[in-house]
């Protein structure tokens, strides 16, 4: 025979289920945060509280930035996330609803830039607006130096005799002025920004060119360089190392072959500056009296650039200048380097009415003079000069 339940027992019973039943259904939150570059995020300390309730829980992000806390009741709860190394004290509210899982992703990346810059951060960016403010003001001032004395050198062209030293006096004020100048700009160039770095450095090269300073203007352009490395900066760097070594007494060969490099990295950077590189380092020679030096980099400018008249009558002037005298019996001869003549009348050839044509038609009679040779002895003199 069944025993009945009395009915009291069966409500206590039932409700007591429904206790237990409300207690197993919890929910479950599986957690990811970021951090301020939008990468995983460790060792983040997560509590988790419920402000209604106090019941706390706390754990921490693995590796890959996520964490997960079960046994949370439906609500709303407070996230504290701290990280000691980072300074880092952020809190959030999250719902959970029992009886599903509640993804919870925070990304600081995304938060940052919600927020906008912080103090910090806008304090940083005013000194670096400053800065480059300041930065500015030398590099106008500089820039304007170097405008003034390109307009004094002109006028330095055509200037009479008593007012040039006065011309030459402001023109050292200028280049002073714009080194001075452009060594403060630099100074104030932020430092991750290259493209500024190497202009203010070459235009710095620039002053010290102007200023005669070359060792000081080829390590301006190397710098240029190293930032930035363009076909123009090699082609002043080149100039400059080429005048340094010709500064001196005695050609400092070690200087006009780092010239030479230069050339060829320019060339590297753009083919169509080879040519008027080369050319430069020789006209640098010739001017300083370093002729036979001249001669090799002026056949490479002539072969890069056959159609320069201009390079072909320097090429000529400085084999001239190796020609040398040779005693035969009563006659003096001249020993005249392969190529001389060949060079004047390519310049002639090229440009029939160029300004350098005349003189190398010039050129060409004079060595046709010492083809003959010259009588040396008296007897011959007299000779050569009754016929």
């Amino acid at each position: 025979m069944r025993r009945m339940i009395p009915a009291w027992i069966a409500l206590i019973l039932a409700l007591s289920f429904a206790t237990v039943a409300a207690a197993q259904g919890t929910g479950r939150v599986a957690g990811e945060i970021l951090d301020r570059e939008g990468k995983p995020y460790p060792d983040v300390n997560v509590e988790i509280k419920n402000p209604d309730t106090g019941q706390t829980y706390t754990t921490k992000t693995d590796k890959s930035g996520k964490f997960q806390q079960l046994g949370l009741l439906s609500g709303v709860y407070v996230f504290t996330l701290t990280n000691e190394k980072d300074h880092l004290d952020f809190k959030v509210q999250f719902r959970v609803v029992q009886d599903q899982e509640n993804v919870f992703k925070l990304n600081f990346k995304e938060v940052a830039a919600q927020q906008g810059p912080s103090a910090e951060e806008v304090k940083k960016r005013e000194e670096e607006e400053n800065k480059f403010k300041n930065m500015k003001t030398h590099f106008d001032a500089g820039m304007a130096a170097m405008n003034d004395s390109t307009a004094l050198r002109t006028q330095l062209k055509t200037a009479p005799a008593d007012q040039q030293s006065g011309i030459k006096d402001k023109l050292n004020t200028d280049y002073q002025t714009a080194i001075t100048e452009l060594q403060q700009a630099e100074q104030g160039v932020l430092p991750k920004d290259t493209k500024t770095h190497a202009i203010v450095w070459s235009n710095l090269g620039q002053a010290y060119e102007f200023a005669g300073r070359y060792d000081e203007a080829a390590a301006a352009f190397t710098k240029a360089t190293e930032l930035q490395p363009q076909a123009s900066y090699y082609d002043h760097l080149s100039i400059n190392l080429a005048n340094a070594a010709a500064a001196q007494t005695a050609l400092d060969k070690a200087k006009l072959a780092d010239a030479g490099a230069a050339c060829d990295k320019a060339a590297a950077a753009d083919p169509t500056t080879a040519a008027r590189c080369w050319k430069n380092i020789g006209i640098i020679l010739s001017n300083k009296n370093h002729q036979p030096d001249a001669v090799a980099p002026l056949q490479k400018a002539t072969q890069l650039d056959p159609k320069d008249a201009q390079a072909w009558f320097l090429l000529g002037g400085a084999l001239s200048a190796q020609i040398t005298p040779k005693q035969e019996g009563d006659k003096m001869t001249y020993v005249i380097p392969p190529g001389t003549t060949e060079a004047y009348q390519k310049c002639i050839d090229l440009a029939p009415s160029g300004p350098y044509a005349e003189q190398a038609k010039q050129m060409l009679d004079g060595l046709a003079a010492m083809g003959g040779g010259d009588a040396t002895s008296l007897s011959t003199r007299k000779a050569k000069k009754k016929s």
